[in-house]
């Protein structure tokens, strides 16, 4: 397999304060995960290029973009868009990159200049709404890249899947009346962004799980729940908000996957690929809180695109017990501290 790995280093510009768990370091310790285990010898490394005005309006109103373009803070100042959601004077620098990374990727998939691609990018996307930045978005990055495949391929069907912890609303609420797209989103049930939780259309497809659940609940709820509905749409192109948050050692939430459970996830959705549209898969990273888990999730997700074996190990006890507060803490105190740290540096 061909693997790209989109990325740019101003996405580690985009600085929501000192505590925020969307933290530069998040990139950084997808980078250092890969480069220890060599696994970043397998893929092809691209600069992500900002994506443009008529791209982004494709997804969101004109007048919302060009509301953000007035907000940007001077050099040192964050500006609170709403509870979760900050930007410095780099934010919107970063999410333009991020999504144009998901543009880069469309472009190589379609033209046959690699199989699937990996989108290493930051701000992330999948909560940003048509209009309505939110929940650390700016851009819905997956739908900016689902557009351009429409526009500039002719691409009628794509299918999205997300498996963030999160549901993916901003996606929701970009494709809910265009039954050409089908969107598929595992996250916990009875969590942000408490909206659009209850689907009412057939191409929306959500599959909640309850605080608690683990590999056996994970994969068995996707193989039942997804796979119908994937074979019988026939995707030309898919598309995945790649979000690992949902890792038991994740502050952000209460479910117990595994690192190997993002192989075998990534692998379901090669498989559907293969069938249908030619192993093309373009694949953003959204969520990941807990630096090491997300490293060694994403190895494990990369893995799988490239074509690498990855023991699978799956036990039917050991994933099923509760996170330990311990855990959650120490994470989360590592994420503030090293994001601190990368301020003093950028200063």
């Amino acid at each position: 397999m061909i693997t790209s790995y989109i990325s740019h280093s101003d996405c580690a510009n985009h600085f929501m304060g000192p505590t925020h768990p969307e933290s530069p370091l998040r990139l950084q310790a997808i980078e250092r995960r890969l480069a220890l285990s060599g696994v970043i010898q397998h893929v092809q490394q691209y600069n992500a290029r900002p994506a443009t005005l008529e791209q982004l309006s494709r997804v969101h109103p004109l007048r919302h973009l060009q509301a953000l373009e007035k907000c940007p803070p001077q050099n040192g100042q964050l500006l609170a868009l709403n509870d979760d959601t900050l930007m410095c004077s780099d934010s919107l620098i970063a999410a333009r990159l991020a999504a144009g990374a998901v543009v880069r990727g469309v472009d190589q998939v379609m033209r046959d200049q690699a199989d699937n691609v990996f989108c290493a990018v930051r701000p992330p996307g999948h909560h940003a709404e048509r209009a309505d930045a939110m929940g650390f978005c700016f851009y819905n990055n997956v739908a900016v890249g689902a557009l351009h495949a429409r526009q500039h391929y002719g691409v009628k069907r794509i299918a999205i899947l997300d498996f963030d912890v999160h549901q993916g609303n901003g996606t929701v609420d970009i494709f809910k009346h265009d039954s050409d797209t089908l969107v598929c989103s595992s996250f916990q049930t009875a969590m942000y962004p408490w909206r659009y939780l209850e689907s009412s259309w057939d191409h929306i497809h959500n599959t909640p799980l309850e605080e608690g659940s683990g590999s056996l609940a994970f994969r068995r709820a996707i193989e039942t729940q997804w796979l119908k509905r994937l074979d019988d749409f026939k995707p030309e192109l898919i598309m995945i908000s790649a979000g690992f948050d949902a890792h038991r050692e994740d502050p952000m939430a209460e479910l117990c996957l595994e690192d190997d459970d993002y192989y075998w996830v990534t692998r379901f959705a090669m498989d559907i690929a293969r069938r249908h549209c030619h192993g093309r898969i373009v694949s953003v990273l959204e969520g990941g809180y807990c630096l090491d888990a997300l490293g060694r999730s994403a190895e494990a997700h990369i893995k799988a695109l490239v074509g690498l074996p990855m023991e699978d190990g799956l036990s039917t006890t050991s994933r099923l017990t509760p996170k330990t507060s311990h855990a959650s803490t120490t994470n989360a105190d590592h994420a503030a501290r090293g994001t601190d740290s990368d301020r003093e540096h950028r200063q």
